[in-house]
């Protein structure tokens, strides 16, 4: 018998886990055909450039940095708060860069990641129990019954702001923004006079030498637009179906679908299932693909979606994303590798060292410890070494603003301090002195 061909709504006939129970399903409905109707919000071009950068980071001659908020939000948008997470992103990856001398593939959790998968459908706020915050793309955070049902049209909205997102993105590293003459304004006022923030210093200092000195050489490095540009990707885990699908396009010239809501999409640990709606949904379209990888994940599993996800091996397709925790990562990860090399599968192992160490103090607040982010990093980097494989990239939880959620760093947040600027939607992230103090470490473990 025939195998059904793959659409974009082939997924509906699957199980769906953590999708929102739309109580209005005409509303729903009407959602669905605005979105269905609007321009894409990425092109696949764009969409296979990345792919192509990421097969150069499979083959071990480029670094993936993907990093960004934990949830964003339709209240803290503007263009400040972008501008400050580019500038961190762009502070790390001049840190790789210039520490590791590779290229650094660099893409934002950003312009889509509006949805959180649960552990439990209710939580309880201030003693009452309420349906859980699913992100600001199905409910709102404000603790009411009201706030907290499901609204369609927050979908339509999300993709107003991601589309928004994404011109100041492009705007900000294609205008002039990301130019390397323009290395130390990347530095925050409350970044610079940190120990992080004056090693970052010394090396922009660097970089401008260098750049005085091709100048003076004759060379015109106002034709060179690798100096002034840079390409910031967009991803978000692919959580919401009803937005993902309604977002699918097939492209013109290849006639292959595209998920046109980010360029890289992934599957989160809880959705992976080889046989659910998720990894059937992703599995045909041909964007760049992540998928979470907890300590649970066997050998076996792994293999069932490499084949599923990428069954014609194609380098850049695939980035399995480890979040095992920093005292399982030296015990879980060694078979994954061993498994992934011997099958022959071109991909991108990257290490998310946020989701596996989160706790909670003792008065019930999240937090993570930077110390125990930067064990999953060394252990992710030991394994690597051991199995003859490329550690090809971090995945991380991180702000540009001077928040308090993650403990410790060069400039130590203490628990006492947590509730000083604890801001987040979601998880603890890192802050811009510690998401730059993270970068240096990394650069070291690279070139260890």
């Amino acid at each position: 018998m025939a195998v059904p061909a793959w659409s974009p709504s082939a997924w509906r006939a699957l199980e769906a886990r953590h999708q929102p129970a739309w109580p209005d399903p005409m509303a729903a409905d009407h959602a669905f055909g605005q979105l269905a109707g609007m321009p894409p919000l990425v092109f696949a071009g764009e969409a296979r450039a990345l792919r192509d950068s990421l097969a150069e980071v499979a083959a071990g001659r480029a670094f993936l940095l993907q990093a960004g908020d934990c949830a964003e939000s339709f209240q803290d948008f503007s263009a400040i708060t972008i501008r400050e997470k580019l500038k961190i992103l762009l502070q790390m990856a001049a840190v790789l860069t210039f520490g590791a001398e590779l290229p650094v593939v660099k893409v934002g959790r950003i312009a889509g990641q509006f949805t959180k998968p649960r552990s439990s459908p209710t939580e309880v706020v201030d003693g009452v129990e309420l349906p859980s915050f699913l992100g600001h793309m199905v409910n709102s955070e404000l603790p009411s019954e009201e706030a907290r049902r499901p609204d369609p049209e927050r979908m339509v909205r999300g993709y107003y702001q991601a589309a928004a997102t994404l011109n100041l993105v492009r705007a900000f590293t294609k205008g002039g923004f990301a130019d390397l003459n323009r290395v130390h304004m990347w530095n925050q006022e409350f970044v610079s006079s940190s120990p992080e923030g004056r090693r970052y210093e010394q090396i922009a200092s660097e970089i401008e030498r260098a750049m005085r000195f091709m100048a003076a050489c004759g060379i015109d490095l106002s034709g060179a637009p690798q100096l002034r540009e840079v390409d910031v990707w967009t991803s978000h885990e692919g959580l919401l179906l009803d937005y993902e699908e309604a977002l699918t396009r097939r492209d013109s010239t290849t006639g292959d679908w595209y998920d046109c809501s980010a360029h890289m999409l992934w599957i989160g640990e809880r959705t992976r299932d080889p046989e659910g709606a998720h990894v059937d949904f992703f599995a045909g379209v041909h964007n760049p693909l992540g998928i979470k990888l907890g300590p649970d994940a066997s050998a076996d599993d792994v293999l069932r979606l490499c084949e599923r996800l990428n069954p014609d091996r194609i380098p850049g397709r695939l980035t399995l994303i480890a979040r095992l925790g920093s005292d399982r990562v030296r015990e879980a990860l060694p078979p994954l590798l061993s498994a992934v090399r011997e099958a022959e599968h071109p991909v991108v192992w990257a290490c998310d060292p946020m989701h596996g160490n989160t706790t909670r103090t003792a008065s019930g607040i999240k937090t993570r410890h930077f110390d125990d982010v930067m064990s999953e990093l060394e252990g992710f980097f030991a394994a690597h070494r051991a199995a003859g494989t490329w550690p090809g990239g971090v995945h991380l939880e991180f702000t540009g603003e001077d928040v308090t959620e993650c403990l410790g760093g060069g400039e130590e947040v203490l628990e006492s301090q947590l509730d000083h600027r604890y801001e987040t939607l979601c998880d603890p992230r890192l802050n811009a002195r510690q998401s730059l103090d993270l970068a240096f470490r990394i650069a070291e473990l690279m070139r260890a």
